[in-house]
């Protein structure tokens, strides 16, 4: 299955589900995309507005996003898997 193009419109769900890199890398800009273990809801773009950054710098965080991407094509990570066993 191909991945979501990173974009100004993409969810931050499908961001951190594809890209896991996007995790560390939105915490370094001040961007909290994940809440008690699940990723927030809505798309790169509203996150971004939250923090107050203008469209610009919006922009450039898409772009070096993009290429962080084809620097991590092909990593391996593992798969989140949760034993709702466990749970109750």
């Amino acid at each position: 299955m191909k991945k979501p193009e990173i974009s100004r419109e993409i969810l931050i769900e499908d961001l951190v589900n594809n890209y896991p890199f996007s995790v560390k890398y939105l915490m370094e800009k001040g961007i909290r995309c994940i809440m008690c273990g699940e990723p927030i809801w809505g798309t790169l773009e509203e996150a971004c507005q939250e923090k107050g950054f203008p469209d610009d710098k919006i922009d450039a965080i898409v772009e070096e996003m993009n290429s962080l991407a084809i620097e991590h094509e092909g990593e391996k990570y593992p798969e989140k898997k949760i034993d709702v066993k466990k749970i109750n």
